[in-house]
């Protein structure tokens, strides 16, 4: 049984760091009460029938005790096996150890706050494959984009509703499976790219002047993706479509910023922008 907590009262004025905590306590003071054995917004999401052993492993790193309560206690409604850190060293030192299927990320945090912790996870070859949620209470555009610049898969303001956010991890899983590589045929040559599907690497250059690069995952679904069909241009909503999903909350700035990115990492001679439209792979004959 959950104990009942006594939380302070809110005040009239939220700031902008409280709006996110202000609304999860108001959530666990219903959930203290019984009036949110059902929260409003999750009673028509479906079980998914995991059996105990393939439940999806979610990390929350928060440096709040009350949402990561709350949080753990909805992906256990969601069938999902929640793990928990205070911080950003905590949650690397929890991933290094145990499965890890989707973190769901704080940004401000001591000790290690949320973007550094992405930027690390990114970089270490065994954790840079684990999809990347940054809940926060900052909202604005530039820290969206912060967000994506360091490797993070989605964005989500603490503001929103508990069933918004166990969608958002279930549509991110699912995006995951859909596009899990494999088979005989996963290597893509393109220009002087190979683009190994099941390492998730890609090579440029050839014979000595041939060098790995690692991209985080949706950099690489990305390049993948554009590269597969040279000279096709696709719309900033194909894109999404293909490579988030339609059921994950990400606007069309985010395939801008991974562009951009896949860019700075491989040279601009390779993805076209289309102006008006979208993006293409340079065709080799080009």
């Amino acid at each position: 049984m959950i104990q009942p907590r006594s939380f302070p009262p809110a005040t009239v004025h939220i700031g902008q760091r409280n709006i996110g905590q202000h609304f999860f306590r108001v959530m666990l003071r219903l959930l203290d009460r019984g009036q949110c054995l059902h929260a409003p917004d999750l009673p028509n999401l479906p079980k998914q029938p995991y059996p105990p052993s393939m439940a999806p492993a979610v990390l929350i790193v928060d440096d709040e005790d009350d949402i990561l309560d709350l949080l753990a206690y909805n992906l256990k409604r969601a069938k999902m096996t929640p793990l928990r850190a205070g911080n950003g060293l905590k949650a690397l030192k929890v991933a290094q150890q145990q499965r890890v299927d989707l973190i769901i990320l704080d940004v401000m945090m001591p000790q290690l706050d949320g973007l550094e912790t992405c930027r690390r996870l990114r970089r270490d070859p065994k954790l840079r494959h684990i999809p990347i949620l940054i809940l926060t209470a900052r909202s604005a555009e530039e820290d969206h984009i912060a967000g994506l610049d360091v490797g993070a898969d989605s964005f989500l303001p603490k503001s929103a509703g508990v069933g918004v956010i166990i969608s958002q991890v279930r549509a991110i899983l699912r995006a995951v499976h859909r596009q899990s590589p494999g088979g005989p045929s996963s290597i893509l040559t393109a220009k002087d790219l190979r683009i190994d599907q099941a390492c998730y690497l890609v090579h440029k250059g050839e014979g000595e002047n041939r060098v790995e690069i690692r991209l985080p995952r949706k950099e690489f679904e990305l390049l993948h993706f554009l590269a597969s069909a040279p000279g096709v241009v696709y719309r900033r909503t194909d894109i999404l479509t293909q490579i988030w999903g339609d059921d994950v909350l990400v606007s069309d700035r985010t395939v801008d910023v991974h562009v951009r990115k896949i860019r700075k990492k491989l040279g601009k001679k390779y993805i076209e922008t289309v102006k008006g439209v979208g993006y293409r792979f340079r065709d080799p004959a080009d």
